[in-house]
């Protein structure tokens, strides 16, 4: 893989569809650049009918139980060129995502971060302190990715 994006944010208390509708957004508008677009949502579509997520369902699939959501977002995230989280309208605080920042920072990734610029729930001076590019909107925040990433 030459070239990909980690897609961070909430998935705990969204729907399953509120959770993914934004990273494929992006998935499409990477791949207009060869980018790929690495989503932590991937091959789960068994919670498809999940209208609020949780972090419980470790009887359910070995990708949502607690050590698959961990092994692989971990591995993810070291894998990825670059890591994006769009925290935007964030209703509460996205532990599993604040866990990949600190993944991302221990292994070298750029971070671009999507907020607010006033009022967010994650604005803490560790978050703004990792954060290489910070953004408001999800358009700002791809194409900060494509220029790093294209040449």
């Amino acid at each position: 893989m030459e070239k990909s994006v980690y897609l961070g944010g909430p998935v705990k208390g969204l729907s399953y569809s509120d959770s993914i509708s934004w990273r494929e957004y992006a998935k499409k508008e990477l791949a207009r650049y060869s980018i790929e677009g690495i989503s932590p949502m991937r091959a789960k579509e068994f919670l498809a009918q999940e209208k609020v997520l949780t972090d419980r369902y470790d009887s359910l699939h070995v990708l949502a139980s607690s050590t698959g959501i961990t092994i692989r977002d971990r591995w993810d995230v070291k894998r990825c060129t670059l890591f994006l989280a769009n925290l935007v309208e964030a209703k509460e605080i996205t532990i599993g995502t604040m866990i990949e920042y600190g993944w991302a920072s221990a292994y070298d990734k750029p971070i671009i971060t999507i907020m607010e610029k006033e009022g967010n729930l994650h604005d803490h001076s560790i978050l703004r302190g990792l954060t290489g590019f910070r953004v408001e909107t999800l358009d700002e925040g791809l194409q900060v990715a494509r220029a790093l990433l294209c040449s």
